[in-house]
Parts: structure tokens; C-alpha cells; sequence
């Protein structure tokens, strides 16, 4: 296949790679402070349109459920940008009333498209109306939160500490269900739930990536998982299923090439 964006490359670094929800639309963004969206025909891949945040290098992009909003967070800011596709408006929120935080990088969308989970620092976890982007509560682990997911009807989080303990927090109560340690964890790194709600994959700094059952994840506190994957070197850097849970891909953003796909 010819390269996606190979109608613009990017200058620098790129930090996200997302397809649209419902359209044959693929977005990238990175450290170039852009933001481009490009129709995958596998022919020519025209690039529709690209916008440009000022000084403002993107740590990660991601669509709305509905696809109409992109939000983008940046390497060392608190604010992020909402950018609106059917207006075209981008839209800074300077400042979310109750979250005190010096830099604003990591968050999810919930599945349901109602919420947005913003991972803070000291283990804090900040959870945002959708529509408003106003702050609906705030959760703590302990230690710092280096992961989180939703599980697939948006009523659970699962978040994964540096320390390697798993949090496991219920969206409508905000309290905790229950905490798992991840077995021979030294540092938590990332965390995925796969779509059909039947396994969570745990990947830490050494690169090994553990695939537990969710069910024996809410009973257990050090649960057994079903298969620990050792195929990575390097540190396990992003964990996602496909969505049929057939496949679990793992990969390393610190050498080239360390995508395995299991």
C-alpha cells in the first residue's frame, strides 16, 4: 500500500495515527504542530485539508465517537484544542475549571462518547463531560497512572500505575471496584480491553505484555494471566485489540520495526 500520508509528510515526529470512525479517513498529527486528514483510497490518498496549532507540538489526537470533533493535547501544556470538522472551528480550552494540573497529555473517549478521561500527575485522574468539557469528578491511584481504558460500554475504567498495580473504577460512582497487581510488572506502561469485553492486555517496561480474562481480573488480586507475551525487547509502549478480539497487536516505539501482532 502506498503511504497513507503521502501527500504531506510530517516535518517531525508523528505522535498519533487514527482512522475515522465511520468515514474512509485516516488523521495523523505530531510534533510538526499539525493536524492532517488525508482519504484512504489506496490510489492516491488525497490529503483534505491540514491545520496548524501554533506553537503547540501535539502529544496526542484523537477523534470523537461520532467523528465530528478532533482533540489534541500538547507535549507541555495544560490547555488542549477541540477542532470541529463540520465548522472548522478550533476551539482552546485554556483551562477546565478544577483540574489543577501543569501539563495536560494522556486521555481516553469513552466507547459511548460521553466522556473524556484525562490522566494528570501524582496518579490523579480527571473525568470530563464529553459535550461540556467540563470536570465531572476527579479519581486517584496510588502511586502515578501511566495507562487507562474504558471498558467497552463505558461503565468501568481500567488504570494501570507505574508501580504495576491495576485500578479498576466504576464510570457512574467513581469509586473503585477492585485493584490487581500485574504479575512481574516493574513499570506499568499501557493497557487495552478488547472489544467484546473478554480480555484486558497489560504491557510493561520490559516488554513483556500480559493478557488476562476480565472476569478473573475482578476477582483476584494476583490474578494468573493466560498468556504472558515475551516477543518484545524493548519497552511495550501501545497495546491495542482488533475489533473481533482475534488479534492483539504490541508494539515498541523504541527500536524499529518491534510491532508483533498475536
Amino acid at each position: 500500500c502506498l503511504p497513507a500520508n503521502q501527500e504531506r509528510f510530517a516535518d517531525g515526529k508523528l505522535s498519533t495515527v487514527q482512522f475515522h470512525p465511520s468515514a474512509q479517513v485516516v488523521m495523523t498529527a505530531g510534533h510538526d504542530r499539525s493536524v492532517s486528514l488525508f482519504q484512504v483510497d489506496g490510489i492516491k490518498n488525497p490529503k483534505i485539508q491540514s491545520i496548524y496549532l501554533e506553537s503547540f507540538p501535539i502529544y496526542k489526537a484523537c477523534f470523537s465517537v461520532d467523528g465530528e470533533q478532533v482533540i489534541a493535547t500538547g507535549t507541555h501544556h495544560r490547555m488542549f484544542f477541540v477542532y470541529d470538522m463540520m465548522s472548522g472551528n478550533i476551539t482552546p480550552i485554556e483551562k477546565v475549571r478544577g483540574v489543577e494540573e501543569r501539563f495536560l497529555r494522556n486521555f481516553e473517549v469513552s466507547p459511548d462518547g460521553s466522556f473524556m478521561l484525562l490522566t494528570g500527575t501524582s496518579g490523579y485522574l480527571h473525568l470530563l463531560s464529553m459535550k461540556t468539557k467540563e470536570l465531572i469528578s476527579t479519581m486517584k491511584v496510588n502511586g502515578r497512572c501511566t495507562a487507562s481504558a474504558f471498558t467497552p460500554d463505558s461503565s468501568k475504567i481500567y488504570s494501570y500505575s507505574k508501580e504495576g498495580e491495576v485500578f479498576i473504577w466504576d464510570v457512574r460512582s467513581r469509586k473503585c471496584l477492585h485493584k490487581f497487581e500485574d504479575e512481574g510488572c516493574l513499570e506499568g506502561k499501557c493497557i487495552a480491553v478488547s472489544k467484546n469485553n473478554q480480555y484486558v492486555a497489560c504491557g510493561s517496561a520490559s516488554g513483556v505484555v500480559n493478557l488476562y480474562t476480565t472476569d478473573v481480573c475482578l476477582k483476584e488480586n494476583n490474578p494468573k494471566p493466560v498468556k504472558a507475551i515475551m516477543n518484545l525487547v524493548t519497552s511495550a509502549t501501545c497495546v491495542t485489540f482488533n475489533a473481533t478480539t482475534e488479534i492483539l497487536a504490541v508494539a515498541s516505539r523504541e527500536t524499529d520495526e518491534a510491532v508483533k501482532l498475536v
